[in-house]
């Protein structure tokens, strides 16, 4: 029986299996199911067995599970207890990390929140060349926090992702070799603990993984330079009855993509559908999922479960990138998973889980790929909600983060009485260290007058600083004041307080000046 099918058969003479060949052996997704594995008598009338199929077969269609990303690229994160509490105020019962942080391991012992925990980019080459640095990786980082599961205390780890999109275009050749490698012995190490029963191994799968000429679904196919990779390490999933975690971004579709239209990309009932063949598309999420589907039945996978392991809208950084254009969007996406509706090449057949992008706002995301990649949250940095959406939490209304410590209330702006022909020079030196991203063009600070953008970038600097004096000086012409500066939409934040905040390396600091050269240029040339 194909694990898509999970409908209990009647004969008509009245007999019902009485095994349970029929259920899927990943515990997770017959969590999801467990109503259609009860035993009725093994005879009964064949009218009878009719009414319950058709009860079965209607309550069965499998809902997705939605989870959230949790990444920690903040220079001041809210602390991990915090965040935990946010999770469970929401009802948010499943989380995909980047990493395996300790502190935020520690947070989540005893929650029952399931938990994907990730293996960085940067240790695949070990991993892959080292059994025993595979087995010290899962003894370190599964195998410490879920042992005291019986207890009710520990961690409930689902998943390790391997790698962090490895196959990203971008990236060329840098991970690619060495993921089959690491998955296989991350594997091994799991059997050699007794876990992989409970513990999948899994690899994200970056959306340009996947190709489509014609931007059909009908179309899709894998990328060629990764047709041998992919042959293998699919033979690996499926062995392992591990899912394919594949990332989403309608968002990205749209700005690569002149054929598709924003209504398209939010769900919007009044958008153009596309047509495929004799199949119809009504929204770009669908449209991108059936050629993943399309893509894995042409290498011989048709049935694979697929998770979607990240999507999301951002809310800043970009045109298009707004709370009212996210809430939309967002909106649309739980509606659509929720009706268990499927896509046309899997009617009724959601996700197996989808993971929305992401939690929090983060600072210190790499902005290479855009602005916007620092303002994915559903909340901000400091955990509250920038919009109404339902996630299962039963209100219209996400819960804010309680007990938040700030910094004192103090900002950095501009001395409007010293000589400012130099002001954008030292706003430009500001921002290449912290976030300005709000400044670049179609964001939320874009038309602040000038030098109030001159005040943002200052004060920008002076949080990420943690208000310390010197960080307020920028050769005189900063000013420090208990007055906010922050209008209409344009906020002007004040930091965490917290013990966690990142160290800014030299090396770091090159990197975001490297990379913020060019948005400052544009912001400052624009006043």
């Amino acid at each position: 029986m194909s694990k898509l099918d999970r409908t209990p058969k009647c004969d008509p003479g009245g007999s019902y299996p009485t095994n349970n060949k029929a259920r899927n052996t990943n515990p997770q997704q017959n969590s999801q199911a467990d109503h259609t594995l009860f035993l009725p008598p093994k005879t009964m009338p064949p009218n009878l067995c009719l009414i319950l199929l058709l009860c079965i077969s209607s309550s069965t269609t499998r809902a997705t599970a939605i989870g959230l990303n949790w990444g920690t690229a903040a220079s001041h994160p809210l602390p991990p207890p915090r965040v935990v509490e946010l999770l469970k105020n929401n009802n948010i019962a499943r989380v995909k990390l980047f990493d395996a942080d300790p502190l935020v391991l520690q947070a989540l012992s005893g929650s029952k929140i399931a938990v994907t925990v990730g293996i960085p980019n940067s240790m695949l080459r070990s991993l892959n060349s080292s059994k025993k640095a595979a087995e010290s990786w899962v003894h370190d980082n599964v195998t410490r926090y879920v042992s005291s599961s019986g207890r009710g205390s520990g961690v409930r780890i689902e998943y390790v992702a391997v790698g962090d999109e490895p196959f990203l275009q971008s990236y060329g050749d840098q991970f690619h070799p060495f993921v089959i490698g690491a998955a296989t012995n991350i594997q091994t190490a799991l059997i050699r603990a007794n876990l992989a029963s409970e513990v999948k191994v899994v690899v994200p799968f970056s959306s340009d993984t996947i190709q489509s000429e014609s931007n059909l679904p009908s179309k899709g196919h894998f990328r060629s330079d990764l047709n041998k990779t992919m042959s293998h390490l699919l033979t690996f999933l499926n062995k392992h009855h591990s899912p394919f975690f594949v990332n989403i971004s309608p968002f990205l579709s749209l700005h690569q993509n002149k054929n598709i239209s924003l209504d398209f990309s939010i769900f919007k009932e009044t958008a153009h559908p596309h047509s495929d063949s004799h199949r119809t598309y009504k929204n770009s999420f669908d449209l991108i999922y059936d050629t993943v589907v399309t893509a894995l039945s042409t290498v011989g996978y048709p049935e694979m479960d697929i998770v979607v392991g990240q999507i999301g809208w951002p809310t800043d950084g970009a045109a298009n990138a707004t709370s009212s254009v996210a809430e939309t969007f967002m909106k649309g996406l739980i509606r659509h998973l929720q009706s268990k509706s499927g896509t046309p090449l899997r009617p009724r057949v959601p996700p197996t889980e989808t993971y929305i992008f992401s939690l929090l706002d983060e600072d210190q995301r790499s902005i290479a790929a855009g602005n916007f990649e620092r303002h994915w949250g559903l909340f901000t940095f400091d955990g509250q909600a920038k919009y109404h959406v339902d996630l299962g939490q039963g209100s219209r209304n996400l819960v804010n983060a309680q007990n938040v410590n700030y910094l004192p209330s103090r900002w950095c702006v501009v001395n409007n009485n010293r000589d400012l022909s130099n002001a954008t020079a030292s706003a430009s030196e500001a921002c290449s260290v912290a976030d300005c991203t709000a400044l670049s063009p179609g964001s939320s600070c874009f038309n602040i007058s000038w030098p109030a953008s001159i005040s943002y970038s200052f004060n920008s600097y002076y949080q990420q600083h943690n208000q310390q004096a010197a960080s307020c000086d920028f050769g005189g012409l900063g000013l420090i004041t208990t007055v906010d500066p922050s209008m209409e939409k344009c906020r002007f934040s004040i930091q965490l307080h917290t013990s966690h905040s990142s160290s800014l390396h030299p090396l770091h600091l090159l990197h975001q000046m490297l990379l913020a050269a060019a948005t400052i240029l544009v912001c400052f040339s624009q006043f």
